[in-house]
């Protein structure tokens, strides 16, 4: 998926009259800020993930998301790669590489 939003609100300001002329700034469109809006918004399983309303910046509602697949503990010596034995997600011991 693009990180790259439909709408680039710098490059329609760039378009927009210069203020220092007298002219108007660009006015944002409620229906570009909507198109951004809905592609920035991620869909999550809600059987897969578990998701919280929590306060962002400004006071802003905010989502914390949460896999609910219980991740084994991270070895703390050694090299490993997390990965799935008869169906059991485990880390499994691997060689170093130089």
């Amino acid at each position: 998926m693009s990180s790259n939003p439909p709408i680039s609100f710098s490059a329609k300001a760039k378009t927009a009259a210069n203020t220092a002329s007298g002219g108007y700034p660009y006015s944002l469109s409620g229906t570009d800020l909507d198109q951004n809006f809905v592609f920035a918004t991620a869909q999550f399983d809600k059987d897969e993930f578990k998701i919280k309303a929590t306060m962002g910046n400004g006071g802003h509602e905010a989502r914390e998301i949460k896999i609910t697949y219980p991740v084994p503990t991270p070895p703390t010596t050694g090299t490993h790669v997390l990965g799935s034995v008869d169906g059991v997600l485990q880390w499994i011991a691997t060689e170093e590489c130089p």
